[in-house]
């Protein structure tokens, strides 16, 4: 590398420190000047809507037809005035929160979890959820989520052990009819069933009404390390019936949206590392979907909201209508998830490309689980896995150095034919000769390629499964308390773009060992690719500059596997050349095998006939 690229990098360097310094003081300003206007218009905006919500329904519900407390408006506005109550039920694992008003679920909370700052871990909590049945009554809009439900049983506080199933009813009374929703919990598990009754309510419900429209709406909390991170793991997730295959609405997008009008198994509103599914055994007719993400530093740390709006059949004809809905509101572990049958573990991104999705389901999972029952430390977990790994596909390596120090031994055979054909006319006849040299010497300029091709799924499947490994969320080595999120060895007063305001020093190692592996590398090959030093610096110092920035905000457990990766294909790479393939063997065989006659490839034969092309046309110039 020359004096003047060594001058524009420390140049481009200093630009972007500068840049990051500037940058980050007017980004701060305006943050903290959004931050004030953001939480002034929520505060109003929230309270604006209540307040227009329930100006609405007592107006509707008000004037000359609420004169006997049984006439149906009546009936809406005793269960709109009653007080909220809060009821609780649980299990081994879930803690379930129900409010009166709604009968909806209030919070979860996960047994056993916290979050990155150590509190509680909630799917989802407070006011700013909502789940709610909407339809027509004597021409008023009715949301269950605005109406007063009552427990039908005594006890309020219910626990599952044991092989006990319990279950909580909140019923709605509305004449001689009501509104009644079960809750369902078994022992050691994460699905809460959940019954719904409409009963006797032709009084209530619009005869033409043909349809019920069910409003979910979640807010999604930040649970992780890094905003950014957990957000693009954050996202809506649907299933059509009789699909093994999922869809998903991205979570990179500011704001995403979705009007499905076919049949839909279950929703998922997915965060990075758990999850709150609705499921209809039956099938939701139809759905609208959306989500919105939150700024970064909004006051209530949440991720993004999902709103939610799908329907179920209903029919005036019949005196009771029943739907059995289930919620799933549990851990995105891929095992875990796969226990329940119903195609959840899909949520788990450990696809990309297809085969690598086949090698993190029966390779990588797999192992790992067997290995994290023997052994606590997940640090020496993945340095065990990476080492398997790397034996695995040995051979690969080996081929691919093999490959490449032939092209290496070739080289001075391969200048004088540069020497001997200095024209540009004398292209195809150079090239030709070269191919030839190679198809003599048993080398090939594409050797090298196709085992580092053969090596590419494992990389994208490792890419894949560690910032999604629920195995490594808060587990902890070395510097990093979290193997599943960034490490941060030092946290710096402004950001950089495209890097960050922090040094990941599992990144920094990374990019360097990378540096290191790149040179070796282009040590083994042909020294002829010093003409392309474009390539030399893209190769050299772009692409580790590269993954550090994108590594820096990355899974630690990420750029630790690659670091590793790395240190060890190296030590194979000496290892090779110092013990099982030598240069002065290696040319014994070049030149034994040189002794043997060629048969000319139908590539070559293509490559000679251009060539009398070439000539004859160059002929025909002459002539002219």
């Amino acid at each position: 590398m020359d004096k003047n690229t060594v001058t524009g990098l420390v140049l481009i360097v200093a630009i972007m420190i500068g840049f990051g310094i500037f940058n980050s003081k007017q980004a701060a300003k305006y943050d903290k000047e959004k931050r004030t206007q953001d939480s002034i218009a929520r505060v109003k905006e929230t309270a604006q809507r209540q307040e227009q919500l329930l100006i609405d329904s007592l107006n509707n519900f008000a004037g000359d037809t609420l004169q006997a407390t049984t006439a149906p408006d009546s009936a809406f506005q005793t269960a709109i005035q009653k007080q909220e109550e809060f009821y609780t039920i649980e299990n081994d694992l879930l803690k379930l929160t129900l409010t009166s008003i709604g009968g909806r679920i209030y919070s979860a909370e996960l047994k056993g979890f916290d979050t990155y700052s150590k509190k509680p871990l909630m799917l989802f909590n407070g006011k700013n959820n909502d789940f709610s049945f909407e339809f027509d009554a004597n021409q008023t809009n009715i949301l269950t989520s605005k109406l007063a439900f009552e427990p039908a049983g005594e006890t309020q506080v219910i626990m599952s052990t044991g092989d006990t199933l319990v279950q909580l009813p909140l019923r709605l009374a509305l004449g001689n009819g009501y509104i009644e929703y079960v809750y369902k919990m078994r022992p050691e598990s994460y699905l809460v069933d959940l019954d719904i009754h409409f009963v006797n309510l032709k009084d209530y419900i619009e005869p033409r009404q043909t349809y019920l429209e069910l409003l979910w709406t979640m807010n999604s909390p930040q649970q992780e390390k890094g905003f950014s991170n957990e957000n693009n793991y954050t996202e809506l997730a649907y299933k059509f019936p009789g699909e093994t295959s999922i869809e998903k609405l991205s979570g990179r997008n500011k704001e995403n949206s979705e009007d499905l009008p076919v049949k839909i198994n279950w929703i998922a509103c997915k965060q990075q590392f758990f999850s709150a599914i609705l499921i209809n055994k039956y099938n939701f007719d139809g759905a609208k979907m959306r989500s919105v993400t939150y700024n970064e530093k909004n006051i209530d740390s949440l991720i993004k909201r999902f709103e939610i709006s799908t329907t179920v059949p209903y029919s005036s004809a019949e005196a009771n209508q029943n739907y059995a809905l289930s919620f799933y509101l549990g851990t995105n572990h891929y095992n875990t998830l796969k226990s329940y049958d119903m195609d959840f573990e899909k949520l788990v991104p450990i696809s990309w490309i297809g085969i690598d999705g086949l090698i993190n389901k029966y390779i990588i999972i797999p192992v790992f689980n067997f290995f994290e029952k023997f052994i606590s430390n997940y640090g020496i977990i993945i340095l065990i896995l990476t080492i398997l790994i790397k034996l695995v596909i040995f051979p690969f390596t080996r081929k691919s150095y093999v490959s490449m120090a032939k092209i290496r031994l070739l080289k001075p055979d391969i200048d004088k034919i540069a020497a001997k054909y200095p024209k540009k006319e004398d292209a195809v006849k150079k090239q030709q000769e070269t191919m030839m040299l190679y198809k003599k010497n048993g080398a090939s300029m594409f050797g090298g390629c196709l085992p580092m091709l053969l090596q590419f799924p494992v990389l994208i499947a490792m890419f894949r499964f560690f910032p999604s490994s629920f195995e490594l969320r808060q587990k902890a080595f070395l510097w990093a308390d979290d193997l599943s999120a960034y490490d941060s060895v030092l946290d710096l007063p402004f950001n950089i773009p495209f890097y960050g305001n922090h040094v990941s020093l599992f990144a920094l190692l990374m990019a360097i060992s990378m540096f290191f592996y790149t040179k070796i590398t282009m040590s083994s090959q042909s020294q002829s690719q010093n003409s392309m030093p474009g390539m030399k610096f893209m190769s050299l110092y772009f692409m580790p500059i590269m993954m550090l920035c994108f590594c820096n905000n990355f899974s630690s457990g990420l750029s630790y596997y690659y670091l590793l990766s790395n240190i060890i294909t190296i030590g194979q790479m000496w290892f090779i050349r110092k013990y099982i393939v030598k240069d002065e063997d290696l040319l014994k065989k070049m030149q034994a095998h040189a002794k043997q006659p060629v048969k000319k490839s139908k590539f070559q034969m293509k490559l000679e006939e251009m060539q009398r092309q070439q000539q004859l046309q160059q002929k025909n110039r002459k002539k002219r």
